[in-house]
């Protein structure tokens, strides 16, 4: 058991019967009455963020999770089947479990989480980017340049339709930003 002093972000704790992620945290002291904790959760399973109010001093009961890191192989029906990448184990994951399934390619490597009491499969994160090649876009029009805020939607290697900016063409490398499908830039070969 810990208290409302061991708060940190990214801090996985037991609460109402799920697993929720410390998002956001402040230790606040009003000049009357005692200290409280006002935090931001995140459900593990859900995504679902909520407010809550802790007391300052309260016991709260923390999660063992471990990030492994893994490499995605392919997908068949079991779904998608990863080798740890120091052990060279093999698990085939949901697709849910994913936060962003469609940018992901043979050969990348992700974490999976896991819950250590218990050795279950929490969520698999890609890397806070990719870089993909876009396999279909319509043409770009000359004078189009990267000022203009015009968007287009652009295929890319995985089937994934990700909006691009008009100056973008089939064949360009671009790097996407894997927690909201968003471009980043184009990439220089």
């Amino acid at each position: 058991m810990a208290s409302t002093t061991d708060f940190k972000n990214g801090l996985c704790i037991h609460y109402k019967g799920d697993l929720y992620t410390i998002t956001q945290f402040q230790h606040v002291k009003p000049g009357k009455g005692p200290a409280f904790v006002r935090t931001k959760l995140k459900n593990v399973k859900t995504g679902k963020v909520i407010d809550n109010t802790f007391n300052s001093g309260v016991k709260i009961d923390i999660a063992r999770i471990e990030r492994r890191p893994h490499q995605f192989l392919y997908k068949d029906d079991m779904g998608y089947n990863l080798m740890h990448t120091e052990t060279y184990e093999q698990i085939a994951l949901p697709e849910e479990l994913f936060n962003a399934p469609d940018l992901l390619k043979e050969g990348d490597n992700v974490e999976a989480v896991f819950h250590a009491d218990t050795e279950t499969p929490l969520y698999v994160e890609l890397p806070a980017h990719v870089i993909m090649e876009v396999t279909y876009t319509e043409p770009g029009i000359r004078g189009d340049s990267s000022s203009t805020s015009s968007l287009k939607p652009a295929t890319v290697e995985t089937g994934a339709t990700i909006m691009v900016p008009l100056f973008i063409n089939t064949g360009d490398k671009i790097k996407i930003d894997t927690r909201d499908h968003s471009y980043s830039e184009r990439v220089k070969a």
